[in-house]
C-alpha cells in the first residue's frame, strides 16, 4: 500500500471514530479520530513531497 493509501485510509478510519465519539458523547474516541486524520494528512504530504523530490531527479 503506497503511503498516499495509507494516508487516505486514516483519513476515513478517523472520520468514523471522531462521528462514533460525537454520537456516543465519547470525547475521547473523538479525539482519536481527529488525530488519525490529522496523521492520514500528514502521511498524504510526505508522499507528494517524496514524489516531488523523485520527479526533480
Amino acid at each position: 500500500m503506497t503511503k498516499a493509501k495509507s494516508g487516505l485510509k486514516d483519513k476515513i478510519i478517523g472520520k468514523a471514530k471522531e462521528v462514533e465519539g460525537k454520537i456516543t458523547d465519547d470525547k475521547l474516541r473523538e479525539a482519536e479520530g481527529k488525530a488519525q486524520q490529522a496523521k492520514g494528512k500528514l502521511k498524504d504530504k510526505a508522499a507528494k513531497v517524496k514524489k516531488d523530490i523523485q520527479e526533480k531527479d
